[in-house]
């Protein structure tokens, strides 16, 4: 069963730093698109960041210069390292991942981890 595990959400001041990690387990050929979402209380899930397989980037508006999402195909990981972080950063923070599952192409999510920015 192919699973998606996060770690590194918590609390921090404006202006902190976080990095957030998640690892594929499970049995799989091939990972090829990764993202990092987030969910602010009362709003819609929206996307943060994206990475191809290739390593190529593209970042949310009111993330970019701040976060920067990377990946490490040997160990099957992708994360966020999250700088300059401001109260509207606050959410849970998921993981989403296009997984090669035999012959069919599945989209996996990962539990969520809080990031809280608080005054």
């Amino acid at each position: 069963q192919v699973q998606l595990v996060e770690s590194g959400g918590g609390w921090v001041q404006p202006g902190g730093s976080l990095r957030l990690s998640c690892a594929a387990s499970g049995r799989f050929f091939s990972i090829s698109d990764m993202h990092w979402y987030r969910q602010a209380p009362g709003k819609q899930r929206e996307l943060v960041a994206h990475i191809t397989s290739g390593g190529s980037t593209n970042d949310a508006d009111s993330v970019k210069g701040r976060f920067t999402i990377y990946r490490d195909n040997t160990k099957n990981t992708v994360s966020l390292q999250m700088k300059s972080l401001k109260p509207e950063d606050t959410a849970v923070y998921y993981c989403n991942a296009q997984i090669l599952v035999g012959s069919k192409d599945f989209g996996y999510w990962g539990q969520g981890t809080q990031v809280t920015v608080y005054t």
